[in-house]
Order: structure tokens, then C-alpha cells, then sequence
């Protein structure tokens, strides 16, 4: 399944936004598995008629994990963006959907991570521990709906699972994520993570930027709309 305008939240000559479905993957994995770095360069070549020159990951999500997605077009405006995730001068917001209540209306989630390689999963510590990475988030909920609980999320560091192991770490799982927790998994093999927008500096027309992605159209999320 390849994208479509309808796919595309943005693009210029130097950045190309997608709204990424849960369920793809942004690079090739073992798997094998068609990646959405690939059915964006596709998207390309069909649109322009021409092959695409150059295609660059800037960031990734994780599989399940659905929402806005930015790849580069140009080598520059790769390193730049490069720096600017690097310097964190990139404000990232996602929409969390937990069925636990939250502890606090918002707070601050200081906790180490340490990666079990084996498992393929991060494990979170209320202390600092060998080889652990310190990550931060902010969150605050949104609204309750059907008793589930939306969250704003905005992660200050970029560790892998960082949201999905805080968030358990604190009682409340994402909805779906059987990896962390929750009692169930999604028959789609998605959790309900949505990447919603990226805040940042234009990197070559110095302009500020905030591109938004919609929430995933599945019988589910779109409900939250009214909380947004």
C-alpha cells in the first residue's frame, strides 16, 4: 500500500511532511517489509515523473506508532535538520490514548531508561542506573472520553519507546501496547501513539514551521477529535 496526496501534510523543495499510518515502518527492517522511506520516494517519481535524487530520514517512529513523519529532499537541508533534532531545537507533540486515570492533570516524567536488547524493549527507573539514559517528558490530559484518557505528550529527550515506557512506568499503558503492559494488543498491531506535530526553524528559509498530522481515521482515535 503506497501513500497519496492525501498522505502529504506538507512539502517544498527541501522537506517532504507525511502522515505516516500505523502498522508501516520508516526504514527497511528484517522484515523485509515495504517502508514508508520507499513509498515516499515512489510517491515522488510518479508526482514529478522523474526518479527522486535524493530522499533523507531525519527522525523515525516506532512501527505502530502512527502521525507526522518529516523526510528531506535536499543533502542540506538533511544536516541541518540533523542539527536541529541534535540540539533539541525541535518541539515534538504527540496524543497519547491511556485507560488509567493519570496521577496529576500534567507533570513533568523524569525517569533512566535502559534498553533490554533481548526483549526489544526499554525499561524504565525511578533513579539513575548503569548504562541508563535520562529522559524527559511533559504531559497533560486533554480530556476523558468513554473512560479513556487523552494525553498531550511532549518528550524534551529522544529515547527509544521513551513515551510508551514512561507512561507504563507511571500506571498508565497506551492503549494497545501489549508490549508495556496494557492487557491487549490491536488486531492492526497498532498502539494508540499519534506523532501530532513538529515545531522548528525552516531550514533553509529560516522561516519558523509547525506541521500538524490529523489522527488516524479507524473507527477509534477520530472520536478524541471533539477533545482537540
Amino acid at each position: 500500500m503506497g501513500i497519496t496526496d492525501k498522505d502529504v501534510i506538507y512539502e517544498d523543495n527541501h522537506l517532504i511532511a507525511i502522515n505516516k499510518r500505523g502498522g508501516d515502518i520508516v526504514q527497511v527492517d528484517v522484515t523485509g517489509d515495504l517502508s514508508l522511506e520507499d513509498m515516499t520516494k515512489q510517491y515522488l517519481e510518479k508526482k514529478y515523473d522523474k526518479p527522486a535524487a535524493f530522499l533523507g530520514v531525519i527522525h523515525r517512529l516506532d512501527r505502530p506508532v502512527s502521525g507526522m513523519i518529516l523526510f528531506a529532499k535536499t543533502s542540506k537541508a538533511l544536516d541541518r535538520m540533523n542539527r536541529l533534532f541534535h540540539d533539541r531545537k525541535v518541539q515534538k507533540s504527540y496524543l497519547a490514548v491511556v485507560r488509567n486515570q493519570p496521577p496529576a492533570e500534567e507533570a513533568k516524567l523524569v525517569n533512566w531508561l535502559l534498553r533490554d536488547r533481548k526483549k526489544m524493549i526499554t525499561k524504565a527507573y525511578d533513579r539513575e542506573v548503569k548504562n541508563g539514559s535520562r529522559a524527559e517528558l511533559d504531559y497533560k490530559v486533554i480530556g476523558e472520553l468513554n473512560g479513556f484518557y487523552l494525553l498531550e505528550v511532549k518528550p524534551l529527550t529522544g529515547r527509544t519507546h521513551q513515551i510508551r515506557a514512561q507512561l507504563a512506568y507511571m500506571g498508565c499503558p497506551i492503549v494497545g501496547d501489549n508490549k508495556y503492559g496494557y492487557p491487549r494488543g490491536s488486531h492492526q498491531r497498532t498502539i494508540c501513539l499519534h506523532s501530532r506535530a513538529l515545531a522548528f526553524e525552516h531550514p533553509v528559509k529560516d522561516e519558523p514551521m509547525r506541521i500538524e498530522a490529523t489522527v488516524p481515521v479507524d473507527g477509534f482515535w477520530e472520536k478524541f477529535n471533539i477533545l482537540l
